[in-house]
């Protein structure tokens, strides 16, 4: 290995200014560019974990970058003299020290320390450099040890220092130092002497562990959305209508309904939302068709759907008629612990008359489709379930005719629409609706015009064709 000259030794000049001078001009530039994309990063300000963790990233770069420009600046300048009584600090916010190096002489036990490395350990400058044997005992007793085995391997084995101790200088402020060092060999191949280059490297671990903190926060907390996603959706699986294909009735008699139903997920990744649908064969022979939603996304959503569909199921059972019915379900959303606001569509078909009676809460309103023309049914009055406590819903009632198409559906169904434009695009679809034979072809025409395109939330679609 050559010789290697001390960084304190009159022979280690400076590079040329020049060159250095771009190097410090391209790094503050780049540092400008860092700093202008981090105040028009958007969530700026906001305490979301991956706004935390962006911002520590900003943040750190920026040191790193300012770190850079210090060090330039150093390596331009040339290093301080070991007799300097008042090194300059660095700079606020700094990341890094200066550099400080330091050379042991084992031949002759002398050491010499550059002035930064006295400001980097907090030794008084016109005190005498501290001797390899003398080094530990700026060290805290848990990393001595490591400090000691780096030393050994390098002046026995003539291995590179490469690592990091603490120190407890005056006051009891304890700092990281970084060292890095090489043994000098003389002639023969024995170790002559030691250089190293020490740094402060305090609050750029405390940077470091920010980040990580962070990036370690966010992480959990996607975990636990995760977990709870899967949650909501072994609960829905477990109590609700299935999400996917036909809703299948027990037929006990002559088929006057072709039922088919979806689910549409939002395009995103995000929690089970608080759309459903449903269809329940009644005792007296009549057919429950409901479709609706609640605010919100989770497992906590879910289980108020669950409560929700019960009670539907169990007063429609009971005889109950759609207008009294969200009257009821309104009273009881109001009473939970945590109320919650919804809208809802409810009808009851009667096949021996084909007799639609209906009522909304604040949803759209079916629509029906014959002869290859559709409308929107004529609503009755009605409000948000949860919206108005003791509210009254009135119903309406039609006639149905044998191959006429009844569409419910959520908002959301699509993308980009609701209320009448969402209405006048699905009615749009009647001419292709008619040439359909079955409730399935007709969702599946409904999904693949507006099923394929980006959606913010979940959605529902419910058809029913007459039979007989």
């Amino acid at each position: 290995m050559p010789s290697h000259l001390s960084a304190d030794r009159p022979a280690a000049q400076p590079p040329g200014r020049g060159s250095v001078d771009a190097l410090i001009s391209q790094t503050r530039r780049l540092k400008g560019d860092v700093d202008a994309v981090r105040r028009d990063a958007a969530g700026e300000g906001t305490d979301h974990p991956r706004e935390r963790w962006q911002r520590a990233l900003y943040d750190l770069a920026l040191h790193q970058l300012s770190d850079l420009d210090e060090h330039l600046a150093q390596l331009r300048d040339g290093p301080l003299p070991t007799a300097t009584p008042e090194p300059p600090a660095p700079a606020q916010g700094s990341l890094l020290s200066r550099v400080g190096s330091a050379e042991w002489n084992l031949l002759t036990d002398e050491a010499s320390w550059s002035g930064e490395l006295y400001q980097i350990l907090g030794r008084d400058p016109a005190a005498p450099p501290l001797t390899l044997d003398e080094l530990p005992s700026l060290v805290v007793d848990e990393d001595r040890p490591k400090l000691t085995a780096m030393v050994t391997n390098c002046l026995v084995d003539a291995r590179p220092i490469d690592g990091e101790f603490r120190i407890a200088r005056r006051g009891g402020d304890v700092r990281t130092v970084h060292m890095m060092g090489e043994p000098v060999l003389d002639t023969d191949g024995s170790t002559a002497s030691m250089w190293a280059v020490l740094r402060d490297v305090s609050e750029l671990r405390r940077s470091q562990r920010v980040v990580s903190e962070t990036r370690d926060s966010l992480h959990h907390r996607q975990e636990a959305a995760r977990s709870e996603h899967r949650l909501a959706v072994e609960l829905q699986e477990a109590v609700l209508p299935p999400w996917r294909g036909s809703v299948r009735l027990p037929h006990r008699g002559p088929r006057t309904l072709d039922l088919a139903s979806r689910h549409l997920p939002a395009s995103a990744h995000t929690m089970i939302g608080g759309d459903w649908y449903d269809a329940l064969e009644l005792t007296d022979g009549e057919t429950l068709l409901s479709v609706g939603d609640l605010t919100g996304q989770g497992v906590g959503v879910t289980s108020n759907m669950t409560m929700l569909l019960g009670a539907v199921r169990g007063m429609a059972m009971a005889g109950a008629q759609p207008g009294p019915l969200l009257a009821w379900l309104n009273q009881l959303l109001d009473a939970t612990v945590q109320p919650a606001l919804g809208s809802a569509v409810c009808c009851r078909y009667r096949p021996a008359t084909r007799t639609l009676v209906w009522a909304q809460a604040g949803h759209p309103a079916p629509l029906l489709f014959r002869d290859g023309t559709g409308r929107v049914l004529n609503a009755p009055d009605g409000v948000l379930l949860g919206a108005t406590s003791g509210a009254v819903y009135g119903q309406a009632e039609e006639t149905l005719q044998v191959g006429d198409l009844l569409l419910l559906h959520t908002d959301g169904l699509v993308p980009g629409h609701t209320g009448s434009a969402a209405a006048n695009l699905l009615l749009g679809l009647a001419p292709r609706l008619a040439g359909n034979s079955t409730a399935e072809d007709c969702v599946r025409t409904v999904v693949e015009e507006f099923g394929a395109s980006e959606r913010e939330d979940n959605a529902c679609v419910l058809v029913a064709r007459v039979m007989s």
